[in-house]
């Protein structure tokens, strides 16, 4: 389809007062009396995964306090993690969906399709392709409730795992689920997931900092239907008068920091947690952990550490040392590892500064 559901600019003053009111729902709602039942936590948790393919619609708001000093050509994933983001969703299954970010100025909608994705700029009129990658940026889908719910819960221990009680989230009981990570290096104090007991769809997931009171994600259904949305309505096809556009190649970045150190090869071991593998990923560019509990490691050319060293420098709380500059925003730490022999580096996830240095010191010429 062409752009169906992407409306004229006079209608964006009446979708501003439609955001204020739904963004007012959560605290009204939460404060209703919940039922809880008696569902064991490892039961829940193979509810939620098991809930994929279920079909609905609805808005959804995230809200973040992860003030992430990047620089700029990073800014959209800086945003989607520190601002408050209002979206509607129609979702058929994992590679069949529509997420439409609605803000009083537009709309942009992501179109996910089993070749990749469209990211659809209405006020721009600009039509993106991207196709499925390995490691790809965040983008506003995977922030939704049920696909981040789904994901931090796919690789948590039983022994991790523990019930929350219940609340009410978008008029629905939800059973809460707590993720309490076990490993020394993590950052994260806890994560709990609010689930539909029907369903299995994580209604809402907060994300909270060691020792944090207030989440540092907070993530949760205004309102949501739990009936399959329509297909024409997921589908898009670019208007004829559209600016189609490639999307950035992640392949491409990966194998610039390949060029960049190519007889680099990082260790199977960084802050305590084992290195991931994925296809196409070169040796140069590391995953660790799993869960809740990650870290990333990859050489960064001389062109991108300057900017990046800046941003972390002035943030206040930066520890600068032999090392290199690092800094912690809730419970995601970010590193410039600058050693005095070999490639600068970046490290980020959600790991300690202390696990961050842990990590510094077992990179390829780093300093002792």
């Amino acid at each position: 389809m062409a752009a169906r559901g992407y409306g004229a600019t006079p209608r964006w003053a009446a979708v501003g007062l439609l955001v204020a009111l739904l963004v007012a729902l959560p605290s009204v709602v939460a404060a209703l009396p919940a039922d809880d039942a008696d569902v064991p936590a490892a039961d829940l948790r193979a509810a939620v995964l098991a809930s994929a393919d279920v079909g609905f619609s609805g808005y959804a708001v995230s809200a973040g306090g992860l003030a992430l000093p990047v620089s700029d050509r990073l800014t959209a994933v800086a945003d989607l993690f520190s601002d408050r983001t209002l979206v509607r969703v129609w979702w058929r299954g994992p590679e069949e969906h529509r997420v439409d970010v609605v803000t009083a100025a537009g709309e942009t909608g992501v179109h996910r399709d089993p070749g990749g994705t469209w990211t659809w700029d209405f006020e721009a009129a600009t039509a993106t392709r991207g196709s499925p990658a390995s490691l790809a940026l965040p983008s506003p889908p995977d922030l939704l409730p049920a696909a981040l719910g789904r994901r931090l819960l796919s690789e948590a221990a039983e022994d991790e795992l523990s019930r929350a009680g219940a609340r009410r989230v978008a008029g629905r009981d939800a059973l809460g689920l707590r993720v309490v990570p076990a490993d020394a290096a993590s950052s994260v104090g806890r994560v709990d997931v609010w689930v539909d007991p029907a369903s299995g769809l994580p209604l809402q997931v907060e994300v909270f900092a060691e020792d944090a009171d207030l989440p540092a994600l907070d993530t949760r259904f205004l309102d949501l239907d739990l009936a399959v949305p329509p297909a024409d309505v997921v589908a898009f096809t670019p208007p004829p008068d559209a600016t189609v556009l490639p999307a950035p190649d992640t392949e491409e970045l990966i194998a610039q920091a390949e060029e960049r150190a190519p007889d680099v090869s990082l260790p199977d071991e960084l802050a305590g947690l084992p290195r991931r593998t994925f296809a196409g990923v070169p040796d140069a560019v590391g995953v660790y952990g799993r869960g809740v509990t990650l870290l990333a490691a990859a050489p960064l050319p001389g062109r991108l550490a300057g900017g990046l060293r800046e941003a972390l420098t002035a943030s206040p709380d930066a520890v600068t040392d032999e090392l290199g500059t690092r800094v912690a925003a809730g419970p995601l730490g970010l590193m410039l590892v600058t050693p005095p022999d070999g490639p600068a580096y970046v490290l980020t996830g959600t790991v300690t500064l202390d696990a961050l240095a842990d990590a510094a010191r077992r990179l390829p010429g780093a300093a002792s």
